[in-house]
């Protein structure tokens, strides 16, 4: 891929990024996640504002589904561009890379630390379920769980039909280019910056109206945090 179509590409990507983050920020429901929240300790730690229980929620939420969001807007299509395969036809594999002789299958990760147990279970049948299905194909199969930073390797073993390979080693497999994971960074240029003036007046928007109503639900008159009444909330049977 030539330098001009990739950073269109991660422009794009990162248009696709922010987009989503943004909507996240827009239709977030304080009151569902105040109750998957721990009162007490929001208390112990000595918390008065309601300003500062709304940010942690927001940037508690958000750090969590930032590494899902990016890794579907943008790691997974520019791994697919770049790698010029196809879109695997089984559920779980995201990539089919086909050469004369092998059948290169790719689920794409953001990162090394992905999953639990039955998740990365479930990534190995849908493996063995697309080698059912290409049997006929008469090639070799090499199912690979791609990292798309990190430095975890692995091969298969007697349980793991599949290997890992992370960070420069899987973007240089399934481009050809060593330094391919270099150019995604150097290619952001300052498209991030430019994003942030928006995201950021969409967060300042959103812990003010968040704020308002913390405070219009579970503050006292004299603007104190009225914890009994935020416990019930979360806590109680009624």
């Amino acid at each position: 891929m030539n330098t001009k179509k990739l950073e269109k590409l991660i422009a794009d990507c990162l248009d696709d990024f922010y987009e989503r983050r943004l909507n996240i920020i827009n239709t977030l429901n304080l009151k569902k996640y105040l109750k998957r929240k721990n009162p007490y300790l929001y208390k112990a730690i000595g918390t008065e504002k309601a300003s500062d229980i709304v940010e942690e929620i927001l940037r508690a939420y958000l750090i969590s589904s930032d590494e899902t969001i990016f890794g579907d807007a943008f790691f997974e299509p520019i791994a697919k561009m770049a790698s010029g395969g196809v879109v695997s036809p089984a559920e779980g594999v995201d990539i089919g890379i086909e050469t004369r002789k092998k059948y290169l299958a790719v689920s794409v990760k953001s990162g090394p630390n992905w999953g639990n147990s039955s998740q990365k279970r479930k990534q190995e049948d849908d493996f063995r379920a697309l080698r059912k299905r290409l049997y006929k194909i008469h090639k070799e199969y090499d199912p690979m769980i791609g990292h798309c930073y990190g430095k975890k390797s692995s091969e298969t073993s007697r349980t793991k039909i599949s290997r890992d390979r992370s960070g420069q080693i899987f973007w240089e497999e399934i481009t050809g280019d060593s330094d391919f994971y270099l150019k995604l960074i150097r290619l952001m240029k300052d498209k991030p910056q430019k994003h942030r003036i928006k995201y950021k007046k969409a967060w300042n928007s959103a812990v003010n109206l968040f704020t308002k109503e913390f405070i219009d639900e579970f503050c006292k008159k004299n603007g104190s945090i009225n914890w009994e009444k935020l416990v019930r909330f979360n806590s109680g049977k009624d």
